[in-house]
């Protein structure tokens, strides 16, 4: 229908798939289930979770696709005729089903065991499905939102750190306590929230008059969404949920989660108030309005649309990613190794709990704020967005500190901090890459970038922290209890953190000019 062909609808629909794209996220949930039921020891386990984290970063492949169907447009033809955002979403669709299906099959025992590097392989097919759903949701939200990406992304992001935690109200809700059913609730439940919504997602002309107002008020409905899943995490951990409290809260994300249909209806209408004029029809066959998007974004005409080989000849390319490695890596590790600190410090495991739980809650917060506010901080202040990443390292390597003091409550604190900082980078980077390096590419370019946090958290969890833990642990049971288990390692992620600060700093003063001439460029368009 006419009415549902608006990029505020597709700005919803790109939400509700972004809502349960993060099934990566909720390993913890299965992992159990994974290693008894197919005889795994800790080491194998580890291995396949690592294959996950590879399969959810490494999305060189979704943003290849992503630029290949949407770069034959052809006007007048419709989404059909040159493909578009859903062929992306369809081919996660089938990942993600296919991946976790297979998972389930041999969990319960629908068919044989399969030999480790297979079980890897369906890890990896399951989790490369993450990245395919954010490439076409997160590049065409850059595209709709031109003048306001640092707010569409973060929105995007926001609502891929929260994917966790709605997954597991799902489980908690309907799956009973078994992991098993999980892992089919996995394999269906994005598979069809995919397919569903993607004819939706599509590329419109961009039109600034009122973007910024309704963005506002997706933000209000995020942050809203935030706390209330905030919420139930603390009073179920604290106190506990009964079935029917836990069907209530359902019911009423759901509900939440239907707002941004609301915000797009608002739109489509106070539009047809405002002009007689019909909707613009989707760009998606037009490579001549894309690439003037593109290029209207892209800043320096020497840096406008580059593909990924010409980008890795940029010493921003590899600013950017070093700097990646830093924020993202060290804060990967702390986030992997949070139930442990909390051991070692004798905190309960209702504590340990929460703070696990409510990472996700910080990782939004951040990956929202940072798009926001760097939107804010270029508009009105015009101040490039490298400065707001500098800023944000800078504040990581204070949260490091924090929890390497181990002071009584450190955890609390800290966690909140480097959650924080290290969900701002995941909408920061690929912002900036937009500008640096164009549109056109963005999604194979930013998903390359995205690689370095699965070797920083290689680097720091591996290497660093899992080396003088051990090199600390004591007894029977190989453990260690004291702030002396993580100090030495935080202070050094700490010192890593610092240096990414200097990194941002760096790519601050390289992009001080390409960002003054962006700014022009869109006052000069309004």
């Amino acid at each position: 229908m006419e009415i549902l062909r608006t990029k505020w609808v597709a700005m919803a629909a790109s939400i509700w798939i972004q809502c349960t794209s993060g099934a990566s996220y909720t390993f913890g949930i299965y992992s159990a289930a994974l290693k008894s039921t197919q005889s795994y020891d800790q080491s194998t386990l580890d291995t396949v979770s690592v294959f996950k984290d590879i399969g959810a970063n490494a999305g060189v492949f979704s943003g290849l696709l992503y630029t290949y169907v949407t770069s034959n447009r052809r006007r007048g033809r419709g989404a059909s005729g040159g493909g578009g955002p859903w062929v992306v979403l369809a081919v996660g669709a089938i990942q993600c089903f296919a991946g976790y299906f297979l998972m389930w099959a041999s969990v319960t025992g629908m068919i044989r065991k399969p030999p480790v590097p297979l079980m890897c392989l369906f890890m990896f097919v399951a989790a490369q499905s993450q990245t395919f759903f954010n490439t076409a949701n997160v590049v065409s939200a850059v595209e709709n939102f031109a003048d306001y990406g640092g707010t569409a992304v973060g929105i995007m992001k926001g609502f891929l750190g929260l994917s966790g935690a709605i997954l597991i109200q799902l489980y908690e809700t309907l799956c009973g306590g078994d992991p098993a059913s999980f892992i089919l609730l996995l394999a269906v439940t994005p598979t069809l929230l995919s397919l569903l919504a993607m004819p939706l997602v599509r590329i419109y002309e961009t039109s600034t008059a009122d973007d910024k107002k309704h963005l506002d008020g997706l933000s209000a409905v995020s942050l809203t969404i935030a706390a209330y899943l905030m919420i139930v995490i603390i009073v179920k951990n604290t106190f506990g949920l009964s079935s029917v409290a836990n069907v209530v809260t359902l019911v009423c994300l759901v509900l939440l989660l239907a707002l941004p249909l609301v915000i797009a209806t608002r739109a489509r209408r106070e539009r047809t108030e405002k002009t007689a004029l019909p909707d613009k029809a989707p760009l998606i066959n037009s490579p001549k309005a894309a690439a003037s998007v593109s290029q209207s974004d892209a800043g320096d005409s020497q840096t406008e649309n580059m593909n990924l080989l010409q980008a890795m000849k940029s010493l921003s390319f590899w600013l950017l990613f070093l700097a990646m490695i830093c924020g993202m890596g060290s804060g990967l590790s702390t986030i992997n190794n949070i139930r442990q600190i909390g051991e070692s410090l004798r905190y309960s495991p209702v504590e340990i709990n929460s703070l696990v739980s409510l990472w996700s809650i910080w990782n939004f917060l951040g990956r929202f704020g940072a798009g926001y506010a760097s939107d804010a901080m270029l508009h009105k202040k015009g101040w490039p967005r490298p400065l707001l990443m500098a800023a944000t390292l800078g504040t990581m390597t204070i949260g490091h500190l924090i929890i390497a003091s181990g002071f009584q409550g450190n955890l609390y604190v800290g966690s909140v901090i480097v959650g924080v900082c290290y969900g701002s980078q995941w909408s920061l980077m690929p912002t900036i890459t937009s500008e640096l390096f164009g549109v056109r590419h963005m999604g194979t370019i930013f998903n390359t970038i995205s690689i370095a946090s699965p070797i920083g958290s290689y680097i720091f969890s591996v290497r660093l922290i899992g080396y003088f833990y051990d090199k600390a642990a004591s007894g029977v049971w190989n453990k260690c209890f004291g702030p002396h288990c993580f100090r030495l390692s935080f202070v050094i992620m700490a010192s890593v953190a610092f240096f990414g600060f200097l990194v941002a700093i760096v790519l601050f003063f390289r992009t001080k000019t390409l960002y003054r001439q962006i700014l022009v460029k869109r006052l000069h368009r309004r």
